[in-house]
């Protein structure tokens, strides 16, 4: 039996979640405890496409791509821990609550994103999750979000 991944590099994150640039929001996530908690790791850059119009004399960050970058650190989090690897795995967002936004996201930030699970099983494919952003240990962004997992036909 192989050793549960407790990080995944951009390569791995690849391997376990669709989104590819201009998309991805995650760059690496560490400390997975199995399905329960993870933290991802985003390093916001100018040169990323939304900062042209969101906007361009003040960039920020848009919340919205927060609470992506959220979403997919739990996708990368359940995935690895479910060998679903190179398995095509599609992840859709049911709902979105409790959602905050308390601080800015500039270039040049390291948004941490902690993840817990907080109803989701092994062959489950409705899974609930809390998020919180930080940058610098200042709250940027909070919310609860539930997705549905879509495994492919074999």
């Amino acid at each position: 039996m192989t050793e549960p991944l407790k990080t995944a590099d951009i390569n791995m994150i690849q391997r376990l979640i669709p989104h590819r640039y201009p998309f991805l929001l995650v760059d690496r996530v560490v400390d997975m405890n199995g399905y329960q908690s993870a933290r991802g790791i985003k390093n916001v850059t100018m040169n990323e496409p939304h900062f042209q119009g969101h906007f361009p004399q003040k960039p920020i960050m848009p919340g919205v791509t927060m609470v992506e970058a959220m979403a997919q650190t739990a996708a990368v989090m359940v995935g690895a821990h479910l060998g679903l690897q190179d398995k095509n795995v599609l992840i859709y967002f049911m709902s979105i609550e409790s959602c905050k936004f308390r601080r800015m996201v500039e270039p040049g930030d390291v948004l941490a994103l902690d993840i817990e699970t907080l109803r989701g099983r092994p062959g489950g494919k409705v899974w609930k999750f809390r998020g919180v952003a930080t940058v610098e240990g200042d709250m940027a962004c909070e919310a609860e979000f539930t997705a549905m997992v879509d495994m492919p036909k074999e």
